[in-house]
């Protein structure tokens, strides 16, 4: 049985491979049309590097091993988003804005979703130096337009804005503690827990904070969310930032208060997109300023990576 792979890990075949390769000329060619430039990161490099302003979610995902030549801890990258930040913020090193894109594949530690592969092909663009609404609308509609090149069907997505919770948690003066538990708890919509855990807050913000599980839905919950929650400037720009998006989403949208994935990643607008015939999300995206500033140089970033190999295969 020396012949068999580890799990999860598995062969492409012919047939998949052509879809797949098919897929992947189509969508670079999609960003070139937008003038996106191709760049290829390696497939691994000093942890200190790889895993820069990711938080701690990535390196659980990370498969490391010792540099022969260094004696330095390395790993093979789960994600190229932060590589092509690296490259923006120490190799080209611009000033203006600068549209990158990238396809390649990376390894996960465990699969990150039941029955997923461990070694999803990635592809995706980034657009750094644009730090206003206008680029998350590029983004959403340069997702969408690949999604629609593939032929999916039921194509939707699900859009957040981590500052909404950030917000709330920095107006009431929450600590580094309780803001972790505030999160985890909002993360699983464990109503309990946020009372239990926002009980001794003061009663506006305890009210805001209950209410963001129940803010999931069309771009109406946009109008409750404005109604009901207290008026903070960076929460009422959160706001018509996500109102500005659904009023130009191309496909159907919907919006939710409670979604913080890389909450210490993400700095925005996060969105996840899905298909029929796939379980989880085909594609994933946001806005993630905090990165080039964790590379030392501060540029406003927004961007997407596909999951190719899923996509390649709801269009069988």
């Amino acid at each position: 049985m020396k012949w068999v792979l580890p799990e999860y890990v598995e062969d492409i075949l012919p047939a998949e491979a052509m879809r797949i390769e098919k897929l992947r000329r189509a969508i670079l060619d999609l960003f070139f049309s937008h003038k996106y430039e191709l760049v290829m990161p390696p497939l691994l490099e000093y942890m200190d590097s790889l895993l820069t302003g990711t938080g701690h979610d990535l390196e659980l995902r990370t498969f490391k091993v010792v540099d022969q030549i260094s004696g330095r801890m390395m790993g093979v990258r789960p994600d190229i988003t932060p590589q092509v930040a690296r490259i923006d913020a120490h190799l080209l090193n611009r000033k203006g804005v600068a549209r990158l894109c990238y396809c390649g594949s990376v390894l996960h530690t465990r699969p990150a979703s039941p029955g997923a592969t461990r070694e999803p092909i990635q592809i995706g663009a980034e657009i750094y130096g644009a730090a206003g609404d206008d680029a998350d609308l590029e983004m959403q509609k340069l997702l969408c337009a690949a999604l629609q090149l593939a032929r999916l069907a039921d194509v939707r997505l699900d859009i957040g804005h981590v500052a909404v919770f950030r917000s709330l948690a920095h107006a009431a003066k929450v600590g580094p503690e309780l803001e972790v538990g505030l999160f985890a708890a909002l993360q699983k919509k464990d109503l309990p827990q946020l009372k239990a855990l926002s009980k001794k807050l003061d009663a506006g913000a305890r009210a805001a904070l209950l209410l963001l599980p129940e803010l999931y839905g069309g771009a109406e919950v946009l109008d409750l969310a404005e109604k009901k929650l207290p008026a903070i400037p960076a929460l009422k720009a959160a706001l018509k930032t996500l109102k500005r998006l659904a009023k130009a989403c191309p496909v159907p949208a919907s919006f939710d208060l409670a979604e913080l994935r890389g909450y210490h990643y993400h700095s925005g607008v996060v969105f996840d997109a899905y298909c029929a015939g796939v379980s989880g999300a085909v594609a994933r995206g946001g806005r993630y300023d905090e990165v080039g500033k964790a590379f030392g140089r501060a540029r406003p970033a927004s961007g997407f990576s596909i999951d190719l190999r899923s996509v390649a295969e709801a269009v069988k």
